[in-house]
């Protein structure tokens, strides 16, 4: 049976908290992998490091990224995420607190699948978590690979 995991890649404890809350709220039950920084990220996607255990073949089903992260930004992620054949596929959205045009561009470039600006107040944080949840989790049909 397919895992569906959320792999959630933030640095910051309380936008993390904020996330799981608002994906409870909204009735999303995939369980909710966190990665603190990009390498941990990419450790975790590729298993390596800490995750080396880890089966290669059970992605995330959705990837919520943030850029602004430690060790590894989160366009580096998302390079090395579209770089392999066996991860190229997966959706990945960016949310961020930036509204820097330059990476929103760049995040578009690298084949984010969505870029999400994190609203500062929590029902609209919220709000924004059910829409990705209910999009990505519920209506959106990935591609069934082999």
């Amino acid at each position: 049976m397919e895992r569906r995991t959320i792999l959630l890649v933030e640095d910051n404890p309380d936008d993390e908290e904020l996330t799981k809350r608002a994906l409870i709220k909204s009735n999303i039950v995939n369980q909710v992998d966190v990665a603190h920084d990009g390498q941990e990220a990419i450790d975790y996607l590729f298993a390596k490091g800490k995750y080396k255990d880890r089966d290669i073949r059970d992605l995330p089903v959705l990837i919520l990224l943030d850029l602004k992260l430690p060790k590894m930004d989160g366009l580096d992620v998302l390079r090395a995420v579209r770089a392999q054949d066996w991860t190229r596929l997966l959706p990945v959205v960016i949310l961020t607190s930036s509204k820097e045009d330059e990476d929103i561009i760049k995040s578009y470039r690298l084949g984010a699948n969505s870029y999400v600006v994190k609203p500062v107040d929590f029902k609209q944080f919220s709000e924004a978590i059910v829409t990705l949840g209910i999009y990505w989790l519920v209506l959106n049909e990935p591609p069934h690979l082999p």
